[in-house]
Formats: C-alpha cells, structure tokens, sequence
C-alpha cells in the first residue's frame, strides 16, 4: 500500500482540520433549501438531530478504524481487510461514483455564487466550470501540503463573513435573541426526507478525510483533534446561518434562490452581502480541492489490488502524488457539470448510504476477530452496542431514501439511478472475476 517517504512534508493539524472542514463542510452554502423543506420550526430541529443521530456515530466509527488502520487508502483498506476483496470493490467504486457525482456539484455551485457579481457568467458556465476542476487538478498535483495551505485560506474566506454577519446580528440583537420552538408538525413526509438529504449532504464526507493518513504527522493524534475541531466548527457555522436566517425575517423563496448574500444585505448592508457571495465562490473552491484530495487516493490503492488498470499506480516523479488517478478523476468530472443540484444530491447521499453500510459492518467485524487488536481511539460500547449506533444512520437513510421515491416522478429518477449504480458494482466486480480467470487460464497454458 501507498506511504509517503519521510522525507516528505506531512499534514498537521490546523492545516488537516482546514481540509476536513472543507471535504465536510465548506460553510453553510447549500444549506439555504433546508428552511423551505423544514420551516421554521423543523429547520433547526433537523439540523440538530440529523447529525447526532448519522453524523456523530459515523465519526466514532472513522476515529476507531483509522486509529487501528491510519494507512492510505481508510475506508477501502477497512473493508478489505474485514470482508475481503470482493467487498473492498464495491466500497472503493461506490465511494468513486458517488466523489464524482459531488464533485460535479461544485463548479456548478461556484457558477451560480459568481453570478451574485457578475449575471452573465451563466453564459459561460462550461468553460468556468471546466477551469475551476482542472485548476483544482493541478493544485492536488503539486501534493497534500499545498492543498493544506490552500484550505486554510479558504476557511478562513468561508468562516469569517458568518462571523461578521453573527456579531452585526448579536449587536442589533442582543435583548431579543430566540430560538424558534423545535417541532415537525406540518411538515410532509416528501419534505422531510428532502430536509434530511439537504443536511446530510452538508455533512457527509468525514470516512473521505482518511484515504491519506499515511500522509498526515501523527495521524490517530492529529485526526482526533481535527475531526473535533471541524465538527465543532461546522455545526456552529450551520447554526448562526439558519437562527440568523430565521430571525431576520428574510423571505424564504428568496433564501432558497439566491442563497446567503441576500440575509448580508438585509443584516449588515450590501458590502456584507457581497463578502458572503465571495465566500460562496471560496466554499465551492476549497470543496472541489479537498474532495479530489481524498478520492485520488482510492483508484491508486485499488489498482495495487488488480482492480483498475495499473498505470493508476504512477506517482509523480517529483510530488510524488497519484497524478493519473487525479487526471482521470477531473476527466469524468468534466463530463458531469450538466447535472441538477437535486438529481445529484439523492444520487450522492444514496450511494454514500451503501460504502457507509460497508464501514460500518467492519468496525463490528473487527470487534469480533480482533477484539484486543489495538485501538488508540475505541467507541465505549460492546458489539451489541455498536449494532444499535449502526441503526441510527441507517434508519435515517432509509427515511430520506423512501421521500425520494414518494415525492414525484422527478425525483424518482435520481433514486433509480442511484441503485442501478449501487448494482454496478457486482456487474463489473463479475468482469473484472472473468478477465482474471482468463488471463490465470493464459498463463497456466503458457508455463
């Protein structure tokens, strides 16, 4: 497996937490569709449970496996070590599918930001868009530190116009602060599962964050302390955006539309709404870099296990990165900016929901072969206890997941072809089985 020389710089933690927050996060922008789905009462309700009840048990899990394994490659090498190969396929080309589709979203989102300052950019969105993937390409060329610095500058573009934005609201609002009562009532069933998917989507992607401990300085150490601080971090931003939001009054059509800026205009004035609008731009930027920086790590380990072409293998000769696997990947994002920001996020949440299943299942594994192997970072639960947490993100999957199919004919599309590619797995897997038989069969009949 892939392990970065010594003598090469590793991630620390400020730097880590940066492209977590990002890979995660990246602010609150897309957020926006969560208030229309959930209203006032359920918005904020949603965005605090949903991530107790997936988020929090999904990074125990990540914490206890990466601190047993902080290899290259995470959750593949998770899965391939508990329920072998064939299992080890299906999470690293359901973590591909699903990397690309979320990929694909954030050119179009930077599109839609830029538009705040510039309308006609709409009219140039494929060569914008297409700049934006293959500038981000290079970037994860040159090697993990340089996305590292890059993200700290980003975050901070990100984090710091909510800051202003909450300390204006705090000043003008400092007797009458409130936090809506918290209540489902009203809502549907159609627009719950859609609030869900909204959240989820703006909080997936911390089992990504792992594909490159064998980069990081002290990784079970620095992991621990990133993914803390990146939690802490995104939960808070998501908060002060929708109370702000909630609390302003702005019309929630309008919030859906055009996104935060608008809320900068009516809290602070025009020049905040523009800050926002510049963090929009930075948020879908970073996104698009520390995304590509986990997945480019995934066809690099699985072309070490014969199962994609080995010429996944190069490193680049001074960088020492898996420039192919990069290359490709911005290759098949390219082809994919034509997508709509719905289709995508149930196509993205539903094939995340199969390699998370997969994670999971491992960690229960490992807990029953290996039970003292050791484990820096180990949940406190026993493997009945840990059954229990694994049905708490699934119970919600299976929520937003059955929305989909009972919202419309739209939105049922996306959900079929989000399955049919959770089966493509085990089409190829039988492919990629035959070519080997053959080529064994050849080589037999050749000796």
């Amino acid at each position: 497996m892939f392990r970065t020389s010594s003598s090469y710089k590793r991630l620390k933690i400020l730097p880590l937490a940066a492209v977590i927050f990002l890979t995660v996060s990246g602010g609150p922008y897309a957020l926006e569709p969560l208030l229309s789905y959930g209203g006032k009462n359920g918005a904020l309700l949603l965005l605090i449970l949903t991530p107790l009840v997936c988020d929090v048990p999904t990074i125990l899990m990540v914490m206890e496996l990466n601190s047993m394994m902080p290899v290259n490659g995470g959750y593949y090498q998770w899965v391939k070590r508990a329920l072998g190969i064939r299992w080890a396929w299906y999470e690293g080309w359901w973590t591909w599918l699903y990397t690309f589709v979320d990929l694909a979203i954030y050119p179009v989102l930077f599109v839609e930001y830029a538009s705040f300052f510039f309308p006609e950019i709409a009219e140039y969105k494929i060569p914008v868009c297409l700049a934006i993937i293959w500038a981000g390409a290079g970037l994860n060329i040159l090697g993990i530190v340089p996305v590292g610095r890059i993200s700290l500058l980003l975050s901070a573009a990100v984090v710091v116009p909510f800051i202003i934005l909450f300390g204006i609201h705090l000043s003008h609002h400092n007797t009458s602060w409130h936090i809506p009562s918290l209540s489902l009532k009203g809502i549907g069933f159609s627009s719950l599962g859609m609030g869900l998917y909204t959240v989820m989507w703006n909080f997936i992607g911390w089992d990504n964050i792992t594909t490159y401990a064998g980069e990081v300085n002290k990784p079970v150490k620095t992991y621990f302390i990133s993914i803390l601080m990146a939690f802490a971090l995104t939960f808070a931003i998501y908060f002060i955006a929708v109370i702000i939001a909630l609390a302003s009054g702005i019309d929630l059509t309008m919030l859906n539309d055009e996104g935060f800026p608008p809320l900068g205009d009516i809290v602070g004035g025009r020049w905040l709404a523009l800050i926002i609008g510049g963090g929009d731009m930075a948020s879908a930027l970073g996104l698009f870099s520390a995304v590509l920086l986990s997945i480019s790590r995934i066809p690099k380990v699985m072309a070490d296990d014969g199962l994609l072409p080995e010429k996944l293998h190069a490193l680049h000769r001074k960088y020492k990165t898996p420039y192919i696997s990069i290359i490709i990947s911005a290759i098949i994002v390219s082809g994919m900016i034509l997508w709509t920001f719905g289709d995508l996020l149930i196509i993205d949440i539903t094939l995340y929901g199969g390699a998370l299943f997969l994670e999971f299942v491992s960690l229960i594994k490992f807990r029953i072969i290996v039970p003292r192997e050791r484990r820096p970072f180990k949940i406190p639960l026993n493997v009945a206890g840990l059954c229990v947490l694994f049905l708490l993100p699934i119970g919600v999957y299976t929520i937003a997941l059955s929305s989909a199919f009972s919202l419309s004919g739209k939105m049922l599309t996306p959900a079929l072809f989000a399955i049919a590619s959770l089966l493509s797995a085990e089409v190829i897997w039988r492919i990629i089985s035959l070519r080997k038989k053959i080529s064994n069969s050849r080589s037999q009949t050749h000796h």
